[in-house]
């Protein structure tokens, strides 16, 4: 008996509702192992699923509910509108950091002339998913990225190369290859590991038990990198600068004041996302 694409989705729905778990995900799977976009598997909602892609599909969808995130089972989340392959070496992107993104290309259009050429570096690079899409959306800008996982940088790399963006890789640990060489940023950008190891605890699987550990904590109250970079930037930061960092909920005042004792005279800002949520602080100096 054959199984329409209507029918297998509509069980997703309720399999994937049963347990928990974003109904969502059935329309990720399905497209991913059709190879076609949502326009497709609407208006082939009649036609039959191959056998072999209704076992694929339904054991995807059990993996998941086992607590696998379907980015890593497909291989790719999507970033600012381009696709990022992603691996269990690396934090998934949330569209969350989109806004960070935007945040940070706004301020650069609004701070410097359009002619000024800048050095950039994001700190913990992971997927390369901030890095590459400033990169490869202004052309102002020079891109250095970091990160203390070789094998973070390797999806990175990856990342770069397939969506042709030029970024200059460094394994290393937050800013010390810059304070060691003696080197000068105009922006730094971070999305650090902001969880207090407490709430990790209680995260959901699908995150506790799959994303690394090393990109999700900072220690007890989450601040750890926070307050390591407020040490570190002044060696690093030309006269006039930016630092964007994207905070986890109810950080951006203690974040803010971190900076602002760090640098007195500079004009701090948090800034809520599109769920309300204070998510990013930015520093102008």
């Amino acid at each position: 008996m054959t199984t329409k694409i209507y029918e297998a989705l509509k069980w997703a729905s309720s399999f994937l509702q049963e347990h928990g778990r974003d109904e969502n995900v059935g329309e990720i799977a399905l497209k991913h192992i059709l190879n076609c976009n949502r326009t497709e598997l609407l208006l082939n909602m009649r036609e039959d699923l191959e056998e072999q892609h209704w076992n694929q599909f339904q054991d995807m969808l059990k993996k998941h509910i086992d607590g696998q995130p379907i980015q890593y089972l497909i291989g790719y989340e999507y970033f600012y509108g381009r696709k990022f392959f992603v691996n269990e070496e690396v934090l998934i992107p949330r569209p969350e950091t989109e806004e960070l993104v935007e945040g940070v290309l706004n301020r650069i259009h609004k701070h410097w002339k359009n002619t000024d050429q800048l050095e950039l570096v994001d700190v913990g690079t992971g997927s390369g998913a901030i890095a590459i899409s400033l990169a490869l959306e202004s052309s102002q800008l020079t891109v250095h990225t970091i990160d203390i996982a070789e094998e973070s940088i390797q999806v990175a790399k990856q990342n770069a190369q397939e969506l042709n963006a030029n970024v200059h890789f460094i394994h290393n640990d937050l800013l010390n290859y810059f304070i060691e060489e003696n080197k000068k940023v105009d922006i730094v950008v971070s999305n650090p590991p902001y969880i207090p190891h407490e709430d990790w605890l209680n995260l959901d699987e699908v995150v506790k038990n799959h994303e690394p550990y090393r990109a999700l904590v900072g220690g007890e109250d989450g601040l750890d990198f926070y307050r390591r970079f407020a040490n570190d930037l002044p060696k690093v930061l030309n006269e006039k600068s930016l630092v964007a960092f994207e905070v986890g909920v109810n950080q951006g005042e203690p974040v803010a004041d971190i900076l602002r004792k760090a640098f007195p005279s500079s004009t701090v800002e948090v800034v809520f996302d599109i769920n309300g949520k204070d998510r990013m602080v930015y520093m102008m100096k």
